[in-house]
């Protein structure tokens, strides 16, 4: 296939800004325009020397105002390329911690509140749309709480990331917000890394703008031949080329530095080819196995900064036993570079692929029913639930199986929906159970965290194959946070996505099990324990 995308002239095509290399020559004139109007990102990297100075200057100021701890809120594409910067070992100003609230959870966001400092905090506030539920309740929270312990001067502890012309930038002014960075509009969420969402976070975090911008324009000058050496144009042929065969669960084995990688690719490669019934399921935070226990519906990218890392040897058993391995060497400091590269292959599987990548067509289904289901409880005092659970051990269980079989050939995955509260334990445990579904089963799994996995893989979930079979684990919260000026808690909000999601998934024909833990004060690791074991079986 390689070859085939080279002499076709892919690579010109998408920066030549063609979009009939995406969905043909007879697609409609609006999807076209669509098309032109998400294609800001191949720019994105010469465009980041001109950002240095004031990013520099911006810095500097909070560096000297001693505001020290920089809180992200901000969903999806907003907010993973600056876990990325924070978490890949390098070189970055110590004193600046940044945490970032993607998510509605009342236990984390509790914790975040009882621990703020709030004359050594900033707030980015992170938005493409400027509207997203999620980024928009924190907002009100936080800026609440903040002008509360502040003497009502909390707008200096705050900056806005988004487009031009959205209600966030107008909520920035009114607010008196410290500074407002508007990113070009034709840059989408999760190709937006290397545009403001992503350098903004990384200035504060101290790292070098500019080596960051030389790094992507380095693969961006490479990404441009139609030639077989091209890295994007070869990785892209490589996605698309075992995604058409049946290998559409892409394993990540990473080298430990370049792991925070992962879920930035993820929702990049999910949400960008998870749509009519096709797409790559990307596999990540997987715990490595042996060669015996991956089934054939696998292809597999290995990163990695030296040749004997951590899975280096499951890639070479991989290779000896034949499997579809593309190995990429690289470094911390090429982080610039490795972004470009996955947005150009992922946009070269799409044109494989003949789909639209810029798109999201389901994520927006998920979140109409999610606020109906808040319309229902704030009218009703009432969620609906259809079908009804019926009562376990300890929880509530109910499910949907489709009475028709899905259509599509290719093996079946286990994804894990979790929505229980935050709890740095079960980690560990959901890589057990995974551990022990593919060595039982051969099934690749994922683990998505509610909500943010709405912005991520829910795309491929309810667009992508028909293969999926989805566990989703709510719980009673303990808290319930009111989202001040609106008429719901985050607890309430959580559920509502959680109840929304199901509902999609159903609508999709999806099979799907949902599990409601009853008692807010259980140890939710112990009760799901039982439950996960009866799962692997």
């Amino acid at each position: 296939m390689l070859t085939a995308l080279a002499s076709g002239r892919i690579a010109s095509r998408i920066w030549r800004r063609d979009p009939a290399v995406f969905v043909g020559a007879r697609a409609a004139e609006s999807v076209q325009e669509a098309i032109n109007g998400r294609l800001g990102w191949l720019d994105a990297p010469a465009a980041i020397a001109d950002h240095v100075p004031r990013l520099a200057e911006f810095a500097g100021s909070i560096r000297t105002d001693g505001l020290n701890d920089v809180f992200l809120i901000g969903m999806g594409g907003s907010s993973l390329c600056a876990e990325v910067f924070r978490d890949v070992p390098g070189f970055r100003d110590r004193s600046c911690r940044l945490g970032v609230l993607d998510t509605t959870d009342e236990r984390a966001i509790r914790a975040t509140t009882e621990a703020l400092d709030p004359a050594h905090t900033l707030f980015i506030v992170a938005s493409k749309s400027g509207s997203t539920i999620e980024v928009s309740s924190l907002e009100r929270h936080f800026f609440s709480i903040m002008s509360d312990r502040l003497d009502g001067r909390a707008g200096p502890h705050f900056v806005a990331v988004t487009d031009p012309g959205t209600v966030l930038e107008s909520l920035a002014v009114d607010r008196r917000y410290r500074d407002t960075f508007i990113n070009p509009p034709d840059i989408g969420g999760r190709y937006s890394a290397l545009s403001l969402f992503g350098l903004v976070p990384a200035a504060l975090l101290g790292l070098d703008i500019a080596a960051l911008g030389r790094s992507a324009e380095r693969m961006a000058v490479q990404c441009h031949g139609d030639a077989d050496d091209n890295p994007g144009l070869r990785l892209g042929a490589f996605l698309a080329q075992n995604a058409a065969e049946g290998r559409d669960k892409l394993t990540l084995p990473l080298s430990e530095e370049l792991a925070p990688l992962g879920p930035w690719i993820e929702q990049l490669v999910a949400e960008s080819t998870g749509k009519d019934s096709r797409g790559v399921l990307p596999i990540v935070g997987e715990p490595v196995g042996r060669v015996a226990e991956y089934a054939a519906d696998r292809a597999f990218v290995s990163m990695s900064t030296t040749p004997d890392g951590v899975a280096a040897p499951l890639v070479r058993d991989l290779e000896a036993a034949g499997c579809p391995v593309l190995r990429i060497p690289s470094s911390t400091a090429e982080l610039g570079a490795e972004f470009f590269r996955w947005e150009f292959a992922t946009a070269v599987t799409g044109a494989a692929l003949a789909m639209n990548p810029f798109d999201e067509p389901n994520v927006r289904e998920a979140k109409l029913r999610t606020q109906a289901q808040l319309d229902l409880k704030h009218a009703h005092g009432a969620f609906h639930f259809d079908p009804p659970f019926e009562r376990g051990d300890g929880y509530s269980r109910r499910e949907f199986r489709p009475t028709w079989q899905p259509a599509s050939p290719r093996r079946r995955y286990l994804a894990v929906l979790d929505y229980l509260p935050a709890d740095e334990r079960r980690a560990d445990l959901i890589g057990q159970l995974r551990a022990n579904v593919r060595r039982r089963t051969g099934l690749a799994t994922t683990h998505g965290i509610g909500p943010r996995y709405l912005h991520s893989t829910g795309q491929f979930h309810k667009g992508g194959p028909n293969t999926g079979v989805f566990v989703l684990l709510t719980a009673v919260d303990a808290t319930a946070t009111p989202v001040p000026g609106l008429p719901y808690t985050f607890s309430t909000l959580k559920l509502a996505q959680a109840l929304g999601d199901f509902e999609a998934l159903v609508a999709n024909g999806r099979e799907v099990i949902h599990y409601h833990l009853d008692d807010p004060t259980a140890d939710f690791t112990v009760v799901l324990s039982r439950l996960l074991e009866r799962l692997s079986k």
